[in-house]
């Protein structure tokens, strides 16, 4: 069965006037349709002290709010002014002059940008729950006016100013078709954020640095660094200088003590939270070129008795050299990190018992034997975590496989699947949930590892890799951490992160795997993926013009996310002309 004529009318009727795309969408907004013109000279004042737009601004120090907001002003503008999106593809073909108001009629001007922060007059030292919520408003004389109570909740609200704008086809100016303009904002969930696996593939810091833009750009707050693994050790210890030097893939192709911290900065001053993982008791195999003495199982063969993926490799658990290594490690790296994040992630994931068998401290599987030596080896960490005042993350094997008991401030994050989260949660533990059925990014692009001709070929034929289908953003899209959960279960959802795991991703692809698909999450996570009036999940009729021109803003601003939709499809007059049949035949 097709859509109906009446719903096809219905819908056209709802997109055929301009609405304000912005991403993720506010939690209440109303726009009109007054075009306004804003020049470079807008003038812009925080808690009624001018700021200066100087293209390029970084703050020196990142825990100081007027410079955290200069430096976001000059974003916010540099994206409107240096970076701004002619709309062209969003609108009917040859039909732009329609959408854009005429320079010459006198279209009125936006005057002023008045930002207010009623709280505190710095950042938290780390972040933690922030409160991230703000209101704009812009009327019809041109005034606008954004208030939020931290400085944070300003960088939100500035970076929806952004996007209220366009530049026009005709020449140097620019403008919003979208006056007068009334938003209320605020995060669904605490924690909105991206895995990137730097340990598979090399990522340079410049990635990174982009990558953070990013997630700032869509409002998430979290860039979660799986910064080691088996395959290779990429960040330097200073202590221990040969963990990274013999560990990494090339001996320079590490993340450097100043470069950490750099990243760090430049999260912090676009109200993101870098929190750091070392992937531990498993997954650590890297460490055996520079310490193999601590390992067992390191490029064991055939890999599948004793890993996921080769090469393999993971703590003794039953040795004091191991423990004396961690106290070494802990004091290092954990003063370095406290200053900017609120957690530190520990791992956990993927520990498989065989590997014990060929320890000799150890010498069985068995899970009687192994349970108490893991809970000592988690409980230790948590300590040595804790005595930096940060909160521990591991992932759902430490707690669901392996039983073991965390503190209560341990966040668990948990990735197979919604029957995790019910069971963490219904115990009363907080969870970030990357569920792969969903939020793996890296899935459904064939397999990287090879197969023999024969019986491996023919078996393995046409070599999907373990968790096709590839997760289109609709997909992404349907889930939220907290279907299906009670009220109460649902508070303890903190809430999510896309994973980009990297066998098959580095820095040439990095951008396309990540955006938009990530985009939609983000909006899931800010602001959910139901009308909050109806309570039912937002049509993609209605979402897919919204991701389309997100996109193309993420491209004029530097980032190249993969097309949402052919220019067919964004160009139409409305969103049923790329729907699909209800009924057989499609």
């Amino acid at each position: 069965m097709f859509l109906s004529l009446e719903t096809i009318a219905t819908v056209f009727l709802a997109l055929a006037d301009p609405v304000a795309a912005i991403w993720p969408i506010p939690n209440h907004i109303k726009t009109g349709k007054i075009s306004l013109l804003v020049s470079q000279n807008v003038a812009v004042t925080y808690n009624d002290v001018p700021i200066a737009y100087t293209y390029g601004f970084e703050p020196n120090d990142v825990w100081d709010s007027v410079q955290i907001v200069e430096a976001g002003v000059s974003r916010a503008l540099s994206a409107i002014f240096q970076s701004g999106l002619v709309p062209w593809k969003l609108r009917p073909k040859n039909s732009l002059n329609r959408f854009e108001p005429d320079l010459y009629s006198g279209p009125g001007w936006v005057t002023s940008l008045k930002i207010i922060a009623s709280g505190t007059a710095s950042q938290n030292s780390r972040f933690g729950d922030m409160n991230e919520s703000y209101n704009l408003t812009l009327n019809t004389a041109g005034i606008a006016t954004l208030s939020a109570f931290t400085s944070t909740g300003v960088l939100r609200g500035l970076e929806t100013f952004a996007q209220l704008f366009y530049e026009h086809s005709n020449g140097n100016a620019w403008y919003t078709p979208y006056a007068p303009v009334s938003i209320q904002d605020q995060p669904k969930y605490q924690h909105r954020g991206v895995l990137l696996d730097v340990a598979r593939n090399w990522f340079d810091v410049q990635s990174i640095y982009r990558t953070i833009d990013a997630i700032a750009w869509n409002k998430m707050n979290r860039l979660h660094l799986h910064a080691t693994d088996s395959q290779s050790w990429p960040l330097e210890i200073p202590s221990m200088p040969e963990v990274a030097s013999k560990g990494a893939y090339r001996s320079d192709l590490t993340y450097k003590a100043e470069d950490l911290e750099a990243l760090h900065k430049y999260a912090v001053a676009r109200g993101v939270e870098l929190i750091v993982e070392i992937d531990m008791p498993g997954h650590i195999g890297s460490l055996s070129w520079s310490h193999p003495e601590l390992l067992v199982a390191y490029d064991a063969f055939p890999y599948f008795w004793w890993c996921a993926e080769p090469p393999c490799g993971a703590f003794k658990l039953n040795s004091t050299d191991v423990a004396k290594f961690l106290d070494k490690l802990y004091a290092d790296l954990m003063p370095r990190v406290a200053p900017y994040s609120a957690y530190f992630h520990m791992g956990g994931d993927e520990l498989n018992a065989n590997d014990s068998r060929l320890d000799p401290g150890v010498g069985t599987n068995a899970t009687d034997v192994l349970q108490p030596l893991l809970q000592k080896f988690v409980s230790s960490n948590l300590a040595r975590v804790a005595a930096y005042n940060l909160s521990a993350i591991v992932w759902e094997e430490i707690p669901l496989a392996w039983n073991v008991t965390l503190d209560n401030d341990t966040v668990v994050q948990t990735w197979q699947g919604e029957s995790s989260v019910q069971m963490l949660t219904s115990q009363g533990i907080k969870v970030i949930d990357s569920n792969y059925n969903y939020w793996y990014l890296d899935c459904g692009r064939g397999e990287w590892l090879n197969f023999a001709n024969g019986e491996a070929y023919s078996t393995y034929y046409p070599f999907g890799d373990w968790c096709n289908p590839v997760k289109n953003w609709r997909l992404v899209y349907s889930h939220d951490p907290a279907d299906g959960l009670t009220d109460e279960e649902a508070k303890l959802v903190m809430g999510g992160e896309v994973a980009l795991w990297s066998e098959m991703a580095d820095e040439t692809n990095l951008d396309s795997l990540l955006w938009p698909r990530g985009s939609a999450a983000a909006e899931v996570l800010w602001s959910g993926n139901k009308d909050l009036l109806t309570g039912q999940n937002r049509s993609q009729m209605e979402v897919s013009p919204r991701l389309n021109e997100w996109r193309e803003r993420m491209l004029h601003r530097g980032v190249r996310a993969a097309p949402v939709q052919m220019v067919w499809c964004t160009q139409a007059d409305n969103s049923t002309e790329c729907s699909a049949p209800a009924g057989p035949g499609f």
